[in-house]
């Protein structure tokens, strides 16, 4: 895991669901297979409703036009995020896409873990509603170590809740990475 996570912010709302973060009928591609692989980049995010819908930024694509890969290294999210299916393919798509950290107000329990146990990326929660405080297209940073977010736009810093016991488990790249470096593999 990074020290400093840098890079463009994308922001969603409330209660973003498995499907809208990778669309089911994206799931017959083989995660396994490094050339089918990357269509999971390609169509992470494609279910979020478009403008109009009461989510923030919502007419900015998330991956632009044929890519495989998105601009954007930080989703900021409201309650929820990661609700709907235990699809453990959701994290793999954002880190796929290039999404390094999620920071939300809350995150269904199944896509935390899954997130932390194939150390896809770093979900960080937040005591208070930041999706009124970015923009999509804001860069941000993240200090993973002292738990802080900073929106480079605004010079505006927030306190995120640590990652306690699951940061050595997202730092080792998962949890099997991190049973093997504890000799418990």
């Amino acid at each position: 895991m990074e020290n400093v996570i840098r890079g463009k912010v994308f922001v969603v709302g409330d209660n973003i669901d498995t499907d809208q973060i990778i669309p089911a009928e994206y799931l017959s591609y083989n995660p396994a297979d490094a050339e089918e692989r990357k269509y999971f980049g390609k169509y992470a995010m494609s279910g979020v409703p478009p403008a109009g819908s009461g989510l923030p930024d919502g007419n900015v694509p998330f991956v632009a036009g044929d890519g495989f890969s998105s601009e954007f290294t930080v989703v900021v999210g409201g309650k929820n995020f990661g609700c709907g299916s235990s699809r453990e393919h959701a994290p793999l798509a954002l880190a796929t896409a290039g999404v390094r950290a999620v920071v939300a107000q809350s995150y269904a329990r199944i896509f935390y873990r899954n997130s932390v146990n194939g150390g896809y990326l770093v979900p960080f929660e937040t005591p208070q509603r930041l999706v009124e405080k970015f923009a999509t297209g804001d860069e941000a940073e993240i200090d993973t170590t002292a738990a802080t977010l900073k929106n480079l736009r605004t010079s505006e810093q927030f306190d995120l809740s640590p990652l306690g016991d699951v940061g050595p488990i997202i730092a080792a790249g998962g949890v099997f990475e991190y049973a093997r470096e504890q000799g418990m593999l």
